[in-house]
């Protein structure tokens, strides 16, 4: 199994470093790496009769999508059958891939591994983000021949979509730090590892993404109220973190990114648009009530349903649930209260458990980060980036995941 844990975290990083996993390359190979994934772990399982096989009740409703869209193809009730061929595919590596989470991602040291990769790849990418902002000249990885001409920022072809990934993973190391989740000497290591992703995040100047990183803070707040005795220093340790971010953002240049913060750039869509997107993709659930419009669907539909022409073609609506309910029609929407129902309904046990600091920080962490980016979804399409999904998965699972009780280390 140790082995399996390297390979899905070295796929979680491979999505985000191949562009966001947006090439159709880079989505074959994660599909294919995690067919051979739940292959070797059936393997495993069939070769070791102690291994036991856990089921999260979050696999339903992920189940409920896939079979969405298989009834789409046998109903020929889809409105581009390769469109969702391609989403269907899609979404069941989701499926295996959170199935592979839930087997591998269970004891206190499994969770610390994945918890510290979290916090050090978050670092890392930020950090490659800030240094291709300054030096790149908009290029991919300092290539002129990767070159897109797109609002590109770190591996991610769109500023907003890069502080999604900064969403699900800043919380990580940020709940360590307020929870007091790991030993007080490597607290100015978290510090660190800490501020150079809110730097990026600024600098990103995506507003949907600085909103749901203040949702996130306001979450690990209203958390701390469970700890009272840690309140105040709650409070000095993110106090602490935000200035020294400030004071790192001023040194490398707080101008620009202010600019560009107070400046929308033609490249961005406006809130307006994004309102009239939204209201087109609820036109196409109005035709398609039961089943939508079909898996992937969006980008072939919503011309005839578009009512804001600016010469760009739309294949996101810029709204996750509007876009939910526009191609998998109310037996979707279905899907998704259920999601979210059960992912309730498990984080408010977690939370009212008896657990350790490093448990505690580490599921209110989660929770943090699933929170933000589905306040995020409201204005954006992070859930339908491939990259961003597959975090958006595995925090769900470290929320719902079993709490550890107390350690003396």
């Amino acid at each position: 199994m140790k082995i399996i844990r390297w390979m899905l975290c070295g796929l979680l990083a491979f999505a985000v470093l191949a562009f966001e996993a947006k090439p159709v390359w880079a989505q074959s190979i994660i599909e294919i790496a995690v067919a051979v994934l739940l292959f070797a772990w059936c393997a495993l399982v069939l070769s070791n009769k102690e291994m036991k096989v856990w089921w999260s009740a979050l696999c339903w409703p992920i189940a409920g999508f896939v079979m969405i869209g298989a009834i789409q193809l046998l109903l020929h009730t889809t409105a581009y059958p390769f469109l969702t061929r391609v989403e269907l595919l899609r979404s069941a590596a989701y499926l295996g891939l959170f199935f592979l989470f839930v087997q591998s991602f269970r004891e206190r040291n499994d969770l610390m591994f994945l918890n510290w990769f979290l916090i050090f790849f978050c670092f890392a990418v930020s950090l490659l983000a800030i240094a291709e902002y300054f030096t790149a000249g908009g290029n991919f990885y300092w290539s002129p021949a990767l070159a897109t001409g797109l609002d590109i920022f770190g591996p991610y072809t769109n500023r907003n979509h890069f502080a999604g990934f900064v969403e699900l993973t800043l919380p990580a190391g940020l709940s360590l730090l307020i929870f007091r989740g790991t030993r007080a000497d490597v607290s100015p290591l978290l510090v660190v590892l800490t501020i150079v992703p809110i730097s990026a995040l600024i600098l990103s100047a995506s507003r949907g993404g600085i909103f749901g990183a203040a949702v996130e803070i306001a979450v690990l707040f209203f958390c701390s109220r469970k700890r009272d005795s840690t309140k105040t220093r709650n409070l000095m340790t993110v106090g602490a973190a935000a200035a020294i971010a400030i004071g790192f953002m001023a040194w490398i240049g707080a101008g620009q990114a202010l600019q560009r913060f107070s400046s929308p750039l033609s490249k961005d869509v406006s809130l307006a648009r994004r309102v009239v997107m939204s209201k087109g993709a609820l036109h196409i659930f109005r035709d398609y009530p039961l089943l939508g419009s079909g898996l992937g669907t969006t980008i072939s539909v919503y011309p005839k349903y578009e009512t804001y022409y600016d010469g760009r073609i739309v294949d996101h609506v810029h709204n996750d649930y509007a876009e939910m309910l526009a191609e998998t029609g109310i037996v979707g929407g279905l899907c998704g209260l259920t999601f979210l129902w059960s992912f309730y309904r498990s984080v408010r046990q977690n939370l009212a458990a008896k657990q350790g600091q490093f448990s505690w920080a580490l599921h209110v962490g989660a929770v943090a980060a699933v929170i933000g980016i589905l306040v995020h979804s409201c204005v954006d399409y992070n859930l339908h980036i491939v990259a961003n999904a597959l975090l958006f998965l595995l925090q769900v699972h470290i929320a719902t995941s079993v709490p550890l009780p107390s350690s003396s280390r």
